[in-house]
């Protein structure tokens, strides 16, 4: 079946603006905590603790702590992952020894080679490594030039993705002992989201080529004909710097590259309105086309197509982030439509986490709309559709890995609406993670979300630290710490200062 219109839409570029005398705020203003806010606040505080104690006894400097068998493990090349994903957090929480001595230890990293035999994603070194030192030096108050300078050691490293001037797009991975990439494609989510921690580097190092490699590859994306306006395909060649295939998603592979479009236009506040524009292309094309309703709970969610342009009624985590992305940018458009948008679809995830028996949303679901159900996979089993009828989504991929896209988008809606609703759902999380995920040492990925007894994952990834437990903390903390209206978040999790806002982003009229 062709992808179509099932549910009426406004479109939302030709909704007028509010007066631009009023500055525009992502943030409701005065925001108040209730009593018992700074309890949860501490109780977030605490499994950081416990989870970095862990981390530090059993694997420091290593990138993970394995918490099921206390050891350690380095899929990110062996560099101290979790440490230079935790130290943002640190500072947020005020965890002033232990950020000094992070920082202490990222100074000394040796990006010169790979510790481990494996290439280098330049993606994941990007958002984790890069974001993480440069954030860690504009929170720590910029006194630690030696982080420029090795963030500027590891940015001058992945440069060599791209070949030669005449590429556009790099590649996905390098081996960092010959400065050579691997040929291979790509996808627009590595490719389109690295122009956040570079541009911050050219800030701090005055190159300004650092801007100029990701922000072209940024830029090249949003200019490539797209199978539906404003939706770029998922699939990218480097050496062609042309689509491969034609599969559209908000989910893995694409999700960043739309997250950064309307991010680096607030936090450049660059004139050029292409990346505005296109993200506000891409929200109106996704509400004409992608948005589907469950025939239970009347949840709204966006679809995937394939090449076929076939409707793939699927959901994810890591799709979870749109919602909170969805506010941000209606708050610079000046747009409500899209901020509800967002509000709705936000709802939609949190469905995932209250109606396991864990209250933990899983990794990936499936829903049937009035055009079907059609996921590219397996038809629904019986159990599937059991589960389906009572709560409008059916689990497909059972895990949690510590992901934090829903309580990142609950971040999201307490900022920007004040509802107390949001405030009782993160606390909620926090009880279902000291419930359900303690392991031998500090806190473990699960197998199942729909089981209280689910086995463990021996692997706590470094994002645990550096945006589940942060933006918890930061839900439950001063509003006016990290305010939306004064830092960028890459998608990491790490924060970016950001100049005071534009009048208005984006042309207004497409």
């Amino acid at each position: 079946m062709l992808v179509s219109q099932f549910i009426p839409f406004v479109t939302v570029l030709a909704l007028p603006y509010t007066c631009l005398a009023d500055p525009i705020r992502v943030q409701k203003p005065d925001l108040q905590l209730p009593d018992d806010a700074l309890v949860h606040r501490e109780a977030v505080k605490e499994i950081f603790l416990k989870s970095y104690a862990a981390y530090h006894a059993a694997a420091f400097g290593h990138d993970d702590l394995d918490p099921v068998s206390n050891t350690s493990s380095d899929g990110r090349n062996g560099w101290g992952a979790s440490i230079a994903d935790a130290m943002s957090t640190m500072k947020i929480m005020g965890l002033d020894d232990l950020f000094t001595e992070a920082v202490s230890f990222a100074e000394q990293i040796d990006f010169s080679r790979s510790q481990t035999p494996d290439t280098v994603s330049v993606f994941e070194t990007t958002i984790r490594y890069l974001g993480g030192i440069l954030s860690a030096y504009e929170l720590g108050g910029k006194k630690d030039p030696l982080l420029v300078q090795k963030a500027a050691e590891l940015a001058d490293k992945m440069a060599f993705a791209w070949r030669d001037k005449t590429q556009v797009i790099p590649f996905g991975f390098l081996d960092f002992t010959t400065d050579t990439p691997t040929i291979a494609t790509s996808n627009i989510a590595e490719a389109g989201s690295l122009v956040l921690e570079w541009s911050t580097l050219t800030k701090y190092s005055d190159n300004a080529t650092y801007t100029q490699l990701t922000e072209g590859a940024l830029k090249h994306i949003a200019t490539l004909a797209a199978p539906l306006p404003g939706l770029a395909a998922q699939g990218i060649d480097p050496a062609s710097g042309k689509f491969v295939g034609s599969s559209i998603t908000w989910g893995g592979g694409s999700d960043s590259y739309f997250e950064y479009l309307i991010k680096h236009a607030r936090l450049s506040n660059t004139d050029d309105n292409i990346f505005a524009d296109t993200w506000a292309t891409a929200v109106d094309s996704t509400i004409k086309n992608l948005f589907r309703t469950s025939t239970v709970g009347d949840h709204l969610y966006t679809i995937d197509t394939d090449s076929s342009k076939r409707a793939r009624h699927v959901g994810s985590h890591l799709a979870c982030f749109t919602g909170g992305n969805w506010m941000l940018g209606g708050k610079m458009l000046r747009n409500d439509t899209i901020v509800n948008y967002g509000l709705t679809l936000n709802e939609a995830c949190w469905n995932t986490y209250a109606s396991t028996a864990t209250g933990i949303g899983p990794e990936a679901f499936a829903y049937i709309s009035s055009d079907g159900n059609f996921t590219g996979g397996s038809p629904p089993t019986p159990a599937q559709l059991a589960f389906y009828s009572l709560h409008g989504f059916y689990i497909t991929s059972s895990v949690y890995i510590l992901r934090p896209e829903v309580l990142e988008s609950n971040f999201y809606a307490w900022r920007v609406t004040g509802d107390q609703k949001y405030l009782d759902r993160a606390a909620s999380a926090i009880d279902s993670f000291n419930k359900f995920l303690p392991a031998t040492v500090a806190f473990a990925p699960i197998d199942d979300v729909n089981d209280e007894d689910s086995t463990k994952i021996d692997d706590m990834e470094s994002f645990w630290f550096a945006e589940v437990l942060k933006y918890i903390y930061l839900t439950f903390d001063d509003p006016l710490n990290v305010s939306l209206d004064n830092f960028v978040f890459n998608t990491e999790g790490h924060p970016f200062e950001a100049p005071p806002a534009k009048d208005s982003y984006g042309s207004g009229s497409i």
